[in-house]
């Protein structure tokens, strides 16, 4: 009722309103007048719409207010399941938190012992890989970012090692650069950290597959020797890693390693290896495309939830200096191992390093080494150990640039280095230009010449080498065999549980056999060099010191360093130099006989003489064809006859009637007596007869008779009249094809 009046009470009011302005103007027209009467109907029609507009408006109220009760209901019980789901959430990580360990590394006591120098804990640049570039004052680790060395790892040692108590350092990665891997990787990925712990003497590569190091990397693993464990997430640049050592023997978690992130861990305490008890570890960083910042201390980068000291804040008796960094000079040695392939070059090489590990190597066959630790392709191609294969495939000039650049930056290193290039290191040429490159002031040069018969020592230690290979690969053997035993064990149990169990006292005869039979193999065998081994100079191997036809190039140029070749020092390890002397002449002389020449050049009078020969060749068989037929063998006689006659006249002589001669017994005739082969007695030639396998045997026998006087004209060697038999089809395609 409400609704009906309100709204009739509103049309009337708009019609007093309308209908007021009709009367208070009377003077308006027609027109006006409709207009108004339109929007007055207009007025209405709206009004009647607000009225249907309105009452549609109540009853959506209504159904609305039934369904916000319905969904106000279903609201309060989903509220009340998601209150009851995050109560249970919290009550989870309530327990989690308190199943959580507590940390247990404690704050460090007050220590008044004697420290250790903060400016002498740092990185060892004498102990680094040639690519370790440190720099602002050693805190930064940087990289060669070009050439393709960029793909290899960089290492560094720290000058200071732990033996005792608990000591921490950190590592922050600044930069990260592009590389040859895949970020994506995780066997090789394009930007690596390793961060880790490794012994004096062993490689700044930690992670490298050995067990004299272990480490952490950012690709979150543990890594020692072959196997590596899971411990964290992926870590990357601008975060501060922390490595905690602790070899504190009364601590709770003593004998371990631990790393914590911007402050806070992120793995469980790992045990140091066994093998690695007891021995001094220094701090070791290995990276690749990136900058490193190191801080060895004393104050931290971030603080740990504990106190703890850090190494540059070392109690001196709880540290250890290292060889290489207790031997740092103002000057440097250069060694240059001189010595003759197949004699044990290489050996000697690694028994030098053994016993002076302060100096580098740099060779070929190491730069290999280290891009296979540092995840770069195995080149496979042929080659030798003096010049292997150093094709990396990074693609363009960078293979050759990267060993070049490694080279480059030997030269300017200061360190003791060794330079052990078989074949350059014997050549005149090739040592000048060796020496060319070490001409700054702080290197001292040596040339190590050992030829002849090896020292005792040397043999002492290669006997050592070859009988440890030897138990090495016998190990390795049983190790198989004791597997296939095992398999076949099992196999075997297997099998009877299918067939039912045996009886008790059948089943015991057979394990007392076969515990007797266990005893018996479980007895090694000892494992002894033969005579044959004991007499061998050097390491076998399948790969030669340096290729054939490297060889053959250059052996005969092969001498030993002079006084004016600009050494500061020349000694000779084996024997003397007059020996020496005596040695490198006989080897040489005894490879002229056995060696061919690859670059043996071919002369001019070889050439002119194979030509006149194929000119003669030809008229002969030319001549042997016609004798064989009747017509022109008959010209051929008649032509004979006449210039015999010609002759005759010439000499003065009165022409004769000749008899028609007999022709010649081949069978009785005498080859070497036969003046003109082409007429031996009626005109007729020595091949008359000739098959196609005597033309073949009578050109390759003056074929090699070419060969041979050539072969000792052009090589113009009187320590070489001939060559060995060995190479006959070498040097005949060289002449003839």
């Amino acid at each position: 009722f409400w609704l009906k009046s309100g709204c009739l009470a509103v049309q009337l009011a708009s019609l007093n309103f309308a209908l007021a302005p009709i009367f208070q103007a009377p003077s308006l027209s027609l027109q006006a007048h409709n207009i108004i009467m339109a929007e007055e109907d207009t007025k209405v029609t709206e009004t009647q719409e607000t009225k249907d507009e309105v009452m549609a408006d109540a009853t959506e109220e209504k159904t609305e207010e039934k369904v916000e009760e319905k969904a106000e209901g279903d609201e309060e019980t989903k509220e009340e399941e998601k209150e009851e789901e995050v109560k249970e959430e919290e009550d989870k990580a309530t327990k989690k938190e308190a199943e959580k360990p507590k940390e247990q590394e404690l704050d460090a006591p007050e220590d008044s012992r004697p420290k250790v120098d903060p400016a002498s804990v740092e990185v060892n640049t004498n102990d680094a890989t040639l690519n370790s570039l440190p720099t602002a004052e050693n805190k930064i680790l940087m990289t060669m970012t070009d050439g393709g060395l960029q793909n290899f790892l960089s290492g560094i040692r720290s000058t200071t090692g732990i033996k005792s108590g608990r000591y921490m350092f950190e590592v922050k990665i600044v930069e990260t650069l592009g590389g040859h891997g895949n970020s994506g990787d995780r066997k090789n990925p394009k930007n690596l950290l390793r961060i880790g712990l490794s012994v004096e003497g062993s490689s700044v590569l930690v992670g490298d597959g050995t067990v004299d190091n272990f480490c952490y990397d950012t690709e979150g693993f543990f890594i020692f020797g072959k196997t590596k464990k899971k411990i964290s997430a992926r870590i990357y640049r601008e975060n501060t890693l922390a490595m905690l050592v602790n070899l504190d023997p009364s601590s709770p978690v003593a004998n371990t390693i631990s790393l914590f992130k911007n402050g806070h861990r992120i793995c469980s305490p790992q045990a140091i290896p066994e093998q690695l008890l007891g021995k001094t570890l220094f701090p070791t960083i290995t990276y690749k495309c990136m900058s490193v910042q190191v801080n060895f201390g004393p104050t931290p980068l971030m603080k740990l939830p504990f106190t703890c000291r850090m190494l540059a804040d070392a109690a001196s008796e709880d540290v250890e200096m290292s060889a290489a960094a207790k031997a740092r000079t103002s000057t440097c040695e250069v060694v240059f191992p001189i010595g003759l392939p197949d004699t044990g070059y290489f050996d000697w090489v690694d028994q030098f390093l053994a016993d002076n590990p302060h100096y580098v190597e740099v060779s070929d066959r190491k730069i290999i080494e280290w891009a296979v630790k540092s995840g770069v392709w195995q080149p496979k191609g042929p080659g030798s150990l003096d010049k292997p294969d150093m094709k990396f495939g990074f693609g363009g000039q960078e293979d050759e640039t990267a060993v070049r650049l490694i080279k480059q930056l030997a030269s300017v290193s200061k360190r003791n280095l060794v330079i052990p290039e078989l074949k350059a290191n014997l050549i005149q040429g090739d040592r000048a230009k060796a020496l060319n490159h070490f001409s700054a002031s702080h290197f001292n040069t040596r040339a190590c010449v050992f030829f002849g018969e090896p020292s005792s020592s040397f043999k002492e230690k290669l006997m050592e080498k070859l009988l440890s290979a030897k138990k090495a690969k016998a190990a390795e053997e049983k190790k198989k065999e004791d597997a296939k035993k095992k398999a076949a064990e099992e196999a075997k149990k297997k099998a009877a549980l299918k067939k039912g169990a045996k009886k008790e006292g059948e089943e015991k005869d057979e394990e007392m056999k076969d515990a007797e039979e266990e005893k018996k193999e479980e007895e090694e065998p000892v494992i002894e060099l033969t005579e044959e081994e004991k007499a061998l100079k050097c390491t076998p191997s399948q790969i030669a010191d340096i290729s054939e036809a490297t060889l053959g190039k250059s052996y005969a140029s092969f001498s030993l360093p002079g006084k004016d070749e600009g050494f500061g020092k020349i000694e000779y390890v084996w024997k003397s130099e007059e020996e020496a002397e005596k040695i490198l002449k006989d080897w040489i002389f005894g490879k002229k006989l056995i060696q061919r020449v690859d670059d043996l050049a071919v002369g001019e009078g070889f050439k002119e003489a194979y030509s006149a020969w194929r000119k003669q060749l030809g008229e002969w068989k030319k001549l042997a064809n016609e004798w064989k037929d009747p017509e022109k063998r008959k010209a051929m006689l008649a032509k004979r006859k006449e210039a015999k006659k010609k002759e005759a006249e010439e000499k003065g002589d009165e022409a004769k009637e000749e008899e028609e001669e007999a022709p010649a017994d081949v069978e009785e005739i005498d080859v070497f007596a036969v003046s003109d082969v082409t007429d031996i007695g009626g005109g007729r030639p020595l091949f008359a007869d000739f098959a196609y396998e005597d033309w073949a045997l009578l050109q390759i026998r003056y074929e090699l008779h070419l060969l041979l006087t050539n072969f000792k004209k052009d090589l113009n060697d009187p320590d070489r009249p001939g060559f060995a038999e060995k190479d006959l089809a070498f040097y005949y395609n060289k002449y003839f094809k």
